[in-house]
């Protein structure tokens, strides 16, 4: 019985991760109707914002300053600095190269909190499953592909906002314990749309009505706000609480896999025999490294 809530966190970020694996469909629906990242970022968390609202409005602002500022660099790493890092990092690297780069989060993430935080170290059996689990993801990003071209911009891009998930996952182990994932959520989406309007000073935002007006473009952004985002970071929140930043990090092996699974049903992307394989490898990473110790 202890473990049954734990279990519902597992359940909960292996959710979560599945639906950001099928974010990178939508993400490129929207594109080609002639969206930019940064107004799909600001249109999804500002939908998101305004979802969870009425469910987070009793509490404004933290207890104290400090606290205020970890929850900015939250929705600064976690939120606008890592959406642009990663999609700018698509224009000048292959989207190989950067899934690749981007889910050595979980690598980085385990590295400093087995630093920081005593009770964050992986045991030998937990190392070797995410060390599977990571062998795995590779497999699928590559998909059969096995030359990876260089792009030091793009993959330089690609490696910080691996490292901005990597502090994202720092600030919510910090501040998760004192606030409710729910208040925490909503500061992310707060601090995050405030963060994005710099950009728009650059490159202004000219979305049209018309565009807005799209079926497909509507019913994309309600997912990418309504689940993707409002619900899928609540959850995340909450399962980084409970079952630790390495642990919840560790479920972002997975999302290339949901990627590729999505992009061969929706746009008709090929799914090669390598991909099964390390799609296998990958669940059998997670099973060992969840294992209870015999």
């Amino acid at each position: 019985m202890a473990k049954y809530p734990e279990y519902k966190y597992h359940l909960a970020a292996l959710f979560t991760v599945a639906v950001w694996g099928a974010t990178f469909v939508s993400t490129k629906v929207l594109i080609a109707n002639s969206l930019t990242p940064a107004e799909i970022f600001f249109l999804r968390f500002a939908l998101a914002y305004a979802c969870i609202w009425p469910l987070a409005r009793k509490r404004l602002w933290a207890e104290n300053l400090r606290d205020e500022l970890l929850l900015a660099a939250a929705g600064l790493s976690g939120g606008s600095l890592y959406f642009l890092t990663e999609n700018i990092a698509l224009e000048y690297a292959p989207a190989s190269n950067v899934s690749l780069i981007v889910c050595t989060a979980p690598v980085w993430t385990a590295v400093v909190m087995s630093l920081v935080y005593r009770g964050e170290r992986m045991s030998r059996r937990q190392i070797a499953g995410s060390a599977l689990a990571f062998a795995g993801m590779v497999l699928v990003v590559l998909n059969g592909h096995f030359v990876l071209h260089l792009s030091p911009r793009g993959d330089l891009l690609a490696l910080s906002a691996a490292l901005l998930w990597m502090v994202y996952s720092l600030v919510i182990k910090r501040i998760g314990g004192r606030y409710p994932a729910i208040f925490i959520t909503r500061k992310v989406f707060f601090y995050g749309l405030v963060t994005i309007l710099p950009v728009f000073a650059v490159r202004p935002f000219a979305v049209e009505w018309e565009v807005l007006a799209r079926p497909v473009v509507w019913g994309n952004l309600l997912f990418l706000g309504v689940v993707a985002s409002m619900l899928c970071y609540l959850l995340w929140n909450a399962a980084m609480h409970r079952l630790g930043a390495v642990r919840t990090t560790n479920y972002i092996y997975i999302n290339p896999l949901v990627t590729i699974v999505t992009a061969a049903l929706c746009i008709g992307e090929r799914i090669t025999p390598a991909a099964l394989i390390g799609a296998a490898v990958i669940l059998y990473g997670m099973y060992r490294a969840e294992r209870p110790a015999a």
